[in-house]
């Protein structure tokens, strides 16, 4: 039995792969309206869309690039727009953007990556809140890392920073509009077998990553996705302001 209802909408920003799409996957299959966001690749979030609608789901694909701010700030009117409501907002995008050491890291990297991982939260939580607080209900989902805890790997210090402060910002949002009825909780992934691996850690690194899980296995996207779909839903209703770490008992927090 699917756990929303027909009417919940469900927005998950850099839903095009990875976690992120697992996600739009798993709420539309758990019964919700899904508002694919993706930035560059709109291939795969036509796919993510397509897999939606033959398993009897509704989704539509939204294009923003969230480390700007008037387009972040776009996205969740443009998904009102279309599906006249929205339930629960996912901040899953962010990038690493790339490795460096600390003396590599100038002021154009540096805003790069806070943009992405750490302002896009602020920018498109800003408008799902609003609305959110004038129905008297909503969820918000920030991603954040295993990193934010344990300064991530090698040129990792930046994004590893950025999550860190995705928490924080949690537990603020979080005392700040669950008495309107808006509960605000975070997600913070492991090692998860996602392209973000595929790109930015060598085999080498991602080995050793592993051998330091106690499952003695990566994580899968989907794993982290019905996390997001039960942190959303009724269930967790007297959950407010977590940080629920997925990922095999690698930090146990």
């Amino acid at each position: 039995m699917a756990i929303f209802s027909k009417d919940h909408v469900a927005l998950v920003t850099g839903s095009s792969l990875g976690i992120g799409a697992a996600a739009a996957k798993e709420f539309a299959r758990q019964g919700a309206r899904v508002a694919v966001h993706y930035n560059s690749s709109a291939d795969a979030a036509e796919k993510v869309v397509a897999e939606i609608a033959a398993e009897g789901g509704e989704a539509k694909a939204f294009k923003a690039d969230v480390s700007n701010a008037a387009e972040a700030r776009a996205l969740v009117p443009a998904v009102l727009a279309h599906f006249g409501r929205l339930d629960t907002l996912v901040n899953n995008a962010g990038s690493l953007v790339d490795r460096r050491p600390f003396a590599d890291i100038d002021d154009d990297f540096w805003h790069k990556v806070i943009d992405v991982n750490m302002s896009s939260v602020l920018w498109v939580s800003q408008p799902a809140i609003a609305h959110m607080r004038e129905r008297g209900s909503g969820a918000i989902l920030n991603l954040g890392s295993i990193a934010g805890h344990n300064g991530g790997g090698p040129g990792a210090m930046p994004y590893s920073m950025s999550k860190a402060a995705v928490t924080g910002m949690t537990k603020g949002m979080a005392k700040e509009f669950i008495a309107d009825g808006v509960r605000v909780n975070a997600v913070n992934p492991g090692v998860i077998l996602t392209p973000f691996h595929e790109r930015f850690t060598p085999e080498e690194r991602m080995n050793s990553m592993v051998s330091q899980i106690p499952q003695g296995r990566a994580g899968r996207p989907d794993e982290c996705a019905t996390v997001l779909t039960f942190l959303a839903s009724d269930a967790a209703s007297h959950i407010v302001g977590e940080s629920i770490e997925v990922n095999g008992g690698m930090l146990m927090d």
